[in-house]
């Protein structure tokens, strides 16, 4: 009796194990037809890439598309248009009861690019900003919004103002940023003793806009990093009563100061078109310690070695590869769209007034040499 009863239990086994091969088997893993199949592609900005998978053997799943690790879709197809450059990661997953199936897409988007023509200008010809800090020739000429466009397509003059006054320019083409060559002239009106620098900025147009809005990346001039340069600065600037007064500001670092009026520029110092009672600019600050005050009559200040704008009799030539990022990391750019320039010193020379940086012009070289 007891073998028979042992038999019947293997038989039991063998029959409970054998049913669940069978359902095993009649329930397969997912078999997934992936709409493109190359894993590695190439995309551009703003065109749309249409991603689809197809169940080919009926298995019932629950489908994810991920972009960059955050879910985008549960549904079978994703279409995805790249708002800028820069690699993106996209992936499928189907999972059943039986298995999971994953596809990876890794997605290398271009910087777009604006090809130079024949009808293109060498000189900057959009002025996208113009914010200067307060100066004695600010609301007037060389310190107002029609001397700023006064420098478009050609060579003119507009001041920026003491320290942190900018301006933002534009190219009709990306400015190619040529192997071991300097790409960029800026000009400005230094002499060879004294020279009003200005820190120079350039950008990419990452995501096709036509608008500086991306990231701007710092030249690294010859001063970068050493004593007296100074990152993550910034300068906040009040509103004198009278407006005709002298214009108080205080900087990051707690110090304080006035940019002085004086009796040759009666004008209030202070933008008129700025709202508010006071405005706050950022950027980063070049050491005054080449500016030499000993004779009051004989004020110099000396130019920097290179990197610079307002700094070189003749011009100042920029080379892209010096570009550095957020942390000071030199960063590779294909080419550049839009060129920021700042006061880059907070200095008051008696007599002579604030230090204030001025532009003449701004040329891409490549164009320059075709002509």
């Amino acid at each position: 009796m007891k073998i028979k009863h042992y038999l019947i239990l293997a038989l039991l086994g063998f029959s409970v194990l054998t049913s669940c091969k069978k359902d095993e088997e009649e329930k397969p893993a997912p078999a997934v037809k992936m709409g493109i199949t190359d894993k590695e592609l190439n995309g551009k900005v703003n065109e749309k890439i249409a991603f689809s998978a197809s169940i080919e053997n009926g298995v019932s799943v629950e489908q994810t598309w991920t972009l960059d690790g955050v879910i985008k879709t549960t549904e079978s197809s994703f279409a995805f248009t790249p708002p800028k450059s820069g690699i993106y990661n996209i992936t499928y997953t189907a999972k059943a009861e039986t298995g999971s199936f994953t596809y990876v897409y890794v997605l290398n988007v271009g910087v777009p690019t604006v090809p130079a023509t024949p009808g293109s200008s060498s000189f900057v010809t959009r002025l996208l900003e113009y914010n200067p800090a307060p100066g004695q020739f600010i609301n007037k000429a060389p310190g107002n919004l029609v001397s700023a466009q006064g420098i478009l397509g050609k060579k003119g003059m507009v001041t920026l103002g003491a320290w942190g006054g900018y301006i933002v320019l534009g190219f009709d083409h990306t400015v190619i940023n040529e192997v071991n060559k300097d790409d960029i002239m800026v000009y400005g009106n230094p002499m060879p003793n004294f020279a009003e620098p200005g820190i120079i900025w350039v950008m990419q147009d990452e995501n096709g806009n036509g608008l500086a809005d991306d990231t701007w990346y710092e030249i690294a001039g010859s001063e970068f990093n050493k004593p007296g340069y100074k990152r993550d600065y910034s300068v906040t600037y009040t509103k004198p009563n009278p407006v005709t007064a002298d214009v108080p500001w205080k900087d990051s670092d707690g110090n304080t100061g006035v940019v002085k009026t004086n009796t040759f520029h009666k004008q209030s110092y202070f933008p008129e078109w700025v709202t508010g009672n006071e405005y706050t600019l950022k950027g980063s600050r070049l050491p005054s310690t080449g500016i030499d005050m000993t004779v009051p009559t004989y004020i110099t200040s000396a130019p920097f070695a290179w990197g610079y704008a307002d700094n070189t009799a003749g011009g100042d030539k920029i080379d892209i590869a010096k570009a550095v990022d957020k942390d000071g990391k030199v960063v590779a750019l294909g080419g550049i769209d839009f060129i920021k320039i700042q006061t880059a010193i907070q200095a008051n020379m008696g007599w002579l007034g604030e230090l204030s940086t001025e532009v003449i012009g701004v040329e891409d070289l490549s164009l320059v040499k075709a002509n």
